[in-house]
Formats: C-alpha cells, structure tokens, sequence
C-alpha cells in the first residue's frame, strides 16, 4: 500500500487508510463505487479535466454532488496532452487503485486503459464500468440508467398489472453496478496480497441490473416463467402487499405458513386457517385478489398504527409506508445515524447519506467535504515529488491547471 502518497486527514486507523485511488469516473455508477472506498479511509484522487462547463460549475454545489464525492481531494489533470499522461502515469506507479467508467474505447484512445497502466504498475487494481460489457455487439454503447433499466427486464416487472414499463424511482442500475464495482476491488485487493499482481474487474451496468432480478430471472432460466407486473404483491407469496388503513397503508408481510396462521389469529379471523382454498402459499397466491379484498375491507377502519403495533406483538411482518421526510425521522433510522453530519468551509453545515455498512470500533463519518474542481491539485503533486517548477511548467503546458 502507499502510505507515502496519502494526506490521512484522520484516516489512518480506518479499513482502507493506505489505499491510494485514482478516480476517474464520472455520472454516477463510478462514483458510488469509489464512494464506498473514500469513505473507508482510501486516499482518493479525483481526477478532473480541466475545462468546467457552466452547468459542472453549478452542479458541483447540489446536493448530488455532495453526496457522491465527500471525502476525496480533487485535481486537475489534461489526459489528451502527453505531459497530463505523463504525470497521471507517473501517479499510477505508487497508485493501488483505478477506477473508471467512461465508454469502452475511450480509455484506449487516451492511453490510460489497464493495458497501457500494468505496464507501469503490475500491482494496480484496475476497475471498470461500461453500459454493456466491455466486449460484444454492444460495447460500444453509452450505459444509461433508465435505458438499462428497460433492457436488462426491470421495468416489465415493476408498476401495476397493466400498467406498462415502469422505471424504479431511483438509478437502480448505476447504484448496482458502483456497489458490486467496489466489492470486485475488494476481492482484488485481497488476492493481491497473495500474489503480487493485481488485475482488471469491471462490471457493467446491463450484467448489475440482471443479477438484481434475483429469483425473477431464475425463474425464467429454471422454469420457463416470464414474471409480469405484480404491483405491490410479491410476485409467488400471498398475502404480501400493501392494505388501506383508516389513515393511509402499510405493508403486511405474511406468506409463510406460520406467519399466515399467526395474522389469522391477529386479525380476528382464525377461520380462515381452515379454508381449503387459501390453505397453502399457492392457492392464496392463485386467489389473491379474494385473500387482499378479504383483508383489506378490515384494515381500512384503523389506523396504521393499531396495525403494526398489533401485527408485531403477534410476530407477523408489517410496517409504515413513508415519504423520504419521514424515512428519516423514524426514530430507527436515526438511531442508525444515516442521516451523515458534514461542514464545508464555504456551504456551511449540512447532511447528506452515511455508508450503510458498519464495522466493530470504527466510526463511519464524512472527514472531509467533497472538494472543489481542482482544489488540491498542487497539494496531491507535490506529494508524488513535482516541485513548484514543475507545476508551473505543467500549467504553462496545459497539462494541469
């Protein structure tokens, strides 16, 4: 690892501390990638052309951006001159990581592809994301979330029945792929200890959003079964959905057999344990419509709380359905400090998402807001040995700036 290179910034008991990233990336699918490596401690190194168009300039201020890049350092570097390369080069040689999601043949124009930088570092871990695969008819393709979405088979499965394509409500298929990107760098990582030798992982947006149809695609590679639209009921286990209450709805969660004979008893209906028709998790499936009418002609006359207070004290699945404002002032999740405090020295204080993950005496916290375009581009060179000469030759040059 190169420790050398690495301003800690609080960083050095944390997982990653050590860890020197490239980042290259752009959008989104990249970013949440290398966003799970900053926030563990990597020594992240975002790398940035040096023209910022207008709207780059605006958007570097929203909450989007705030929240894909927090604790990184940010430079400037021009990969189409050779003194960029050069320099970008020369930082790959003490770099452990490379991430980058640009179209496929983009990294071999600018020669800064696996191939071009194992040359110069054996021990890289190179990782990619592109829309379709690497290779194939389509790996020349832009990836897109919403248009991934609608190949990789998602939006057939989701809405009401008979609705038509419906896109997820969040960018399901650029999150995947980042997440399971930083999981194949982990891997590398760790491989890498045994052998010496690192090696290109990379993912595709299409491949993410294909493995996250899950049982959906199983079902259909194993019994023949194309999935359609489901709306709120799970798609094989009944009852499972959303019911009216006097106040709104809530989930209710009881498919299996032993959680079905517990919400009979709950809901004041033990009878319907012994009707042959809804018997098992198939024949309630196949009458579906009759166990959710059955249901929800008694739901809707109380209030959300009387249900899910009742429903848990007899251990049958269920919960509130919320806005984003009351996700987060559910008492759980703030318990859970999800909602990340951050400081930025001209923005002021805000909150944006903290990591999910966990991890036994380590403090999950953002140190460092996300950088300005180019904010520590002399701070990151100087550390790899450019003196101030160099740099001012190198801005003569357009390479930095």
């Amino acid at each position: 690892m190169t420790n050398n290179t690495q301003n800690t910034g609080g960083d050095a008991h944390l997982p990653l501390s050590g860890v020197t990233v490239l980042d290259l990336t752009l959008a989104r699918a990249g970013p949440t990638c290398v966003r799970h490596l900053a926030d563990w401690g990597a020594n992240v190194i975002r790398i940035e052309p040096p023209s910022q168009g207008e709207d780059e300039i605006g958007r570097r201020d929203g909450f989007d951006f705030q929240n894909l890049h927090r604790n990184k350092r940010a430079m400037h570097i021009n990969l189409k001159s050779d003194a960029g390369r050069a320099v970008f080069m020369k930082m790959v040689e003490k770099a452990d990581v490379i991430v980058e999601n640009m179209r496929a043949e983009v990294k071999h124009r600018l020669g800064v592809s696996y191939d071009d930088v194992r040359k110069v570092n054996p021990r890289i871990v190179y990782g990619s994301i592109s829309g379709f695969g690497q290779t194939g008819p389509y790996g020349k393709r832009a990836g897109v979330d919403q248009i991934v979405q609608g190949m990789g088979g998602l939006m057939s499965v989701t809405g009401l029945p008979g609705q038509g394509p419906v896109r997820v409500g969040i960018a399901i298929a650029d999150l995947t792929s980042g997440n399971l990107l930083a999981l194949a760098i982990m891997m590398a990582l760790f491989d890498r200890t045994r052998t010496g030798v690192g090696r290109w992982v990379h993912t595709s947006l299409l491949e993410s959003t294909i493995f996250m149809l899950d049982f959906q695609a199983s079902r259909w590679l194993m019994k023949g079964e194309v999935a359609k639209q489901a709306g709120n009921d799970h798609p094989t286990g009944t009852p499972t959905g959303v019911f009216p209450t006097s106040d709104g709805h809530i989930n209710i969660a009881a498919a299996g057999e032993r959680p079905w004979q517990r919400f009979c008893d709950a809901i004041g209906h033990p009878e319907w344990k012994e009707k042959p028709e809804w018997s098992t998790r198939q024949k309630r499936t196949q009458d579906r419509k009759a166990v959710n009418d059955a249901i929800s002609e008694i739901t809707q006359h109380k209030s959300s709380t009387h249900w899910v207070e009742l429903f848990e004290e007899a251990g049958v699945p269920c919960g509130p359905i919320y806005t984003i404002d009351q996700t987060f002032a559910d008492p759980q999740v703030q318990h859970l400090g999800m909602a990340a405090p951050a400081s930025h020295p001209v923005r002021g204080d805000f909150k944006i998402v903290a990591s999910p993950i966990n991890m036994h005496d380590t403090a999950r916290k953002i140190r460092r807001p996300t950088p300005d375009a180019g904010e520590h581009t002399d701070e990151i060179l100087r550390s790899f040995g450019y003196t101030d000469a160099q740099m001012q030759e190198l801005r003569a040059s357009g390479a930095i700036a």
